[in-house]
């Protein structure tokens, strides 16, 4: 039923005023006006809604049951106004991110640790993917962020920021290939067992781009979904992998795994990703999240390789 707010405020102060003149007074109009509102009223709800008595009026039962009403819909108006108010001081909310594995590491201790610190009420469910699915869930509106290694045209992305993030040879510090000095040629790279990404991976597609296009064919002996799998293989030394530096940051700053630059032209040129769907309105949190990611992607790059 819609019922105008003006008629229920009409209502509601003729009962606490207890009689429609005085009624008419507070509210600064004719008391017929008064009178006509609450009549419209009882019309609309096919039923009485006060009646008189020696001491003024009183709220029949559907009166009091519309009284009840009344009070529920004010306390409801203003919890919507102070979690309203809440969120637009994000102090309240919720961030969907899809992210490749490889970001999990620094993206938790750095950019989302300040971002928590700063805004403690907003809740952030962080999910890992494959690209595809990082582009499929941002393009669905399943995630509101999206982190992914790789570019891969889409004309619904919107790409927030990019930064250089070349993919690096990882391997065992006792490796063969860790005494070497110079940068690796993928002749080099594919000469030595290798434990890589399934097929469907970001990195896989790069680096078989690269492989495929110096003529080159690596020699595969481990294939995995895990970023885990991969870089416990390379550090025991039974095969070497490719990654992004900032994806075994730890690892390389422990000194127990080493990265070696690959002569392979779109290795050097990857690149990371924050992105969105062209076109989606983003919350104030999300925008604020944006922004830390943004300083975040634009200073990280790994430990520098020896």
């Amino acid at each position: 039923m819609d019922i105008p707010h003006q008629r229920l405020v009409y209502f509601q102060v003729t009962i606490e005023a207890g009689s429609i003149r005085q009624a008419a007074a507070r509210l600064d109009i004719a008391p017929s006006a008064v009178s006509r509102q609450i009549g419209l009223l009882e019309e609309a709800m096919a039923a009485t809604l006060i009646e008189r008595t020696r001491d003024g009026v009183q709220p029949t039962r559907v009166g009091e049951m519309l009284l009840d009403y009344i009070q529920q819909r004010e306390q409801l108006d203003q919890s919507f106004g102070e979690r309203l108010d809440a969120y637009q001081r994000l102090e309240t909310g919720e961030i969907r991110l899809i992210i490749g594995e490889g970001f999990v590491g620094d993206l938790v201790n750095i950019p989302l640790r300040a971002f928590r610190s700063q805004y403690p009420g907003i809740t952030l469910k962080v999910n890992t993917g494959s690209m595809q699915s990082i582009i499929d869930r941002v393009v669905e509106d399943e995630a509101d962020i999206g982190l992914m290694y790789h570019e891969r045209v889409h004309p619904q992305l919107r790409f927030w920021h990019s930064s250089p993030q070349p993919l690096v040879a990882m391997m065992s510090p006792e490796h063969p290939l860790a005494a070497v000095n110079h940068a690796l040629t993928l002749e080099e790279v594919a000469a030595h067992p290798m434990a890589l990404w399934g097929p469907t991976h970001g990195v896989r597609q790069l680096m078989d781009d690269g492989f495929r296009d110096a003529g080159v064919r690596p020699h595969m002996v481990m294939q995995t979904n895990s970023m885990e799998v991969l870089k416990q293989a390379a550090r025991s030394e039974l095969c070497i992998t490719l990654l992004p530096a900032f994806a075994a940051a730890r690892e390389l700053e422990e000194g127990v795994l080493i990265a070696r630059d690959v002569e392979c032209s779109s290795f050097r040129q990857a690149r990371a990703h924050i992105i969105t769907r062209i076109g989606r309105r983003m919350p104030r949190a999300s925008l604020q999240l944006l922004r830390h990611l943004e300083r975040w992607i634009t200073a990280f790059s790994g430990p520098r390789q020896e």
